[in-house]
């Protein structure tokens, strides 16, 4: 079904991909701050522990929100337009990969997403998920950072219009008002259905998302 699924992509979609550079610091001092702040059940287990990936999910899902034209999905008989961001998620399991979907992850908070998440990738590596839960979706995310990539293009996952690569956060030599400096920075990729979002649409939409993590407080708020 998987391979099915690739080969259906890739022959009947037209991909069309977009690259940004992201700076991340802000993000991470964020991060660090809202998980040492996390409450702490008897036994000194947090709550939550916010990932790169978490603020990745809920700011595609905002800046879908942001930008609904690129929230939509193609099909021969019309443009379909979905007014919540259903975000699905990349799960490497044994033999392939699987995508559950964090339904209305703009109105669901970075600590709920989090641990829906945890619970989405434990249930799909055990093949536990119900179908419910991988199926449909407004767009996804598909995270290879924590393997140290820097960029790739992933495939559209149908019905899918957008699919965002998330590459590895990294200290990088950076020019600023003339002098180097160094920054955590971040490449992210999107590929786009050509059908349903064109190059300036999806420049936008990728355009809302580098706004949104690079200000992660606007995500909080």
């Amino acid at each position: 079904m998987i391979a099915r699924r690739l080969v259906e992509a890739k022959l009947t979609i037209p991909h069309f991909y977009l690259t940004l550079d992201c700076k991340i610091g802000t993000l991470i001092g964020a991060r660090e701050e809202i998980n040492a702040a996390a409450p702490k059940d008897k036994d000194g287990k947090p709550a939550y522990k916010i990932s790169v990936n978490d603020f990745a999910i809920k700011a595609l899902a905002l800046a879908l929100q942001r930008v609904p034209d690129a929230n939509v999905t193609w099909t021969e008989a019309a443009m379909l337009r979905h007014r919540d961001s259903d975000i699905g998620v990349a799960v490497s399991i044994p033999g392939g990969l699987i995508t559950p979907v964090v339904r209305r992850a703009q109105a669901k908070s970075l600590s709920v997403i989090s641990n829906e998440m945890k619970d989405f990738a434990a249930r799909a590596r055990a093949r536990r998920l119900k179908p419910e839960e991988y199926q449909g979706g407004t767009s996804a995310v598909s995270n290879l950072g924590m393997y140290g990539i820097k960029e790739f293009a992933a495939v559209i996952n149908p019905p899918h219009a957008t699919i965002l690569a998330v590459g590895a956060g990294e200290e990088r030599a950076v020019v600023r008002n003339g002098k180097i400096e160094a920054q955590w920075m971040m490449s992210v990729t999107l590929s786009t259905d050509h059908r349903a979002v064109d190059g300036a649409l999806g420049a936008q939409l990728l355009g809302a998302f580098k706004a949104l993590i690079e200000n992660p407080m606007l995500m909080i708020v």
